[in-house]
């Protein structure tokens, strides 16, 4: 059995340690509530703190609690950190999600410049850590950016105008999605706001057309 220590070591990045054989969860009422409790305030914490130095032990003072109780939940700080990222993106799609549906969002375009307002909230920094760690490790971290197109694109394709077929939302929900992806990616890399807000503009500037393009006599 491994030793208290070695599992606190158990941080992102490092190939994870021999854990304990710890009994698991049944997946009773009592049970999945707890999971739940302590999954939002390590949640809450990685919104905080971020990934880096992610670790049992760090998972665990910000649950209140220990390693060993997060084991009988958790599969590990993989799981673990997994489970909070995708939560963390869960909260930003809903808030993305409000601010693209707001009043004054009367045309695709507003709706995008909505949803980034949200994409480079305070959550941000998190989520595109999730980005480079994908890319870093993609054999441990590869459901990070897969799940994150899967939750995304269908609240994109929301935003579109309800008389569009299902294969010119999708398009344009990819065009948008992959456009903001990079800008999140140029911002972290550059730290160019103005120059990711000129492409924000560009980008507006073309949704404006696609929509205009529906009012176009035809020829």
């Amino acid at each position: 059995m491994a030793s208290p220590d070695t599992v606190g070591a158990d941080t992102v990045g490092a190939p994870e340690a021999v854990r304990p054989a710890y009994r698991r969860s049944a997946g009773s009422p009592r049970g999945e509530a707890r999971r739940r409790e302590l999954l939002n305030r390590v949640t809450d914490d990685l919104a905080v703190n971020g990934l880096v130095d992610f670790s049992l032990r760090r998972a665990a003072r910000a649950a209140g609690t220990t390693h060993k109780v997060l084991l009988y939940h958790f599969d590990g700080a993989d799981d673990l950190l997994r489970q909070a990222v995708l939560q963390l993106r869960e909260r930003r799609i809903a808030a993305a999600l409000a601010a693209a549906s707001a009043p004054s969002a009367r045309t695709l375009a507003d709706r995008v410049r909505g949803v980034w307002a949200a994409l480079a909230g305070e959550q941000s920094r998190v989520l595109d850590q999730a980005i480079g760690l994908t890319m870093y490790d993609p054999a441990r971290y590869a459901e990070l950016g897969r799940t994150a197109s899967e939750r995304y694109l269908p609240g994109l394709m929301q935003l579109c105008p309800e008389g569009w077929d299902e294969r010119r939302k999708l398009e344009v929900a990819q065009l948008m999605m992959a456009t903001l992806r990079g800008f999140i990616v140029e911002w972290l890399t550059s730290g160019d706001m103005a120059g990711v807000e000129a492409g924000l503009d560009a980008l507006a500037r073309a949704l404006d057309r696609e929509e205009a393009a529906d009012t176009q006599p035809a020829s």
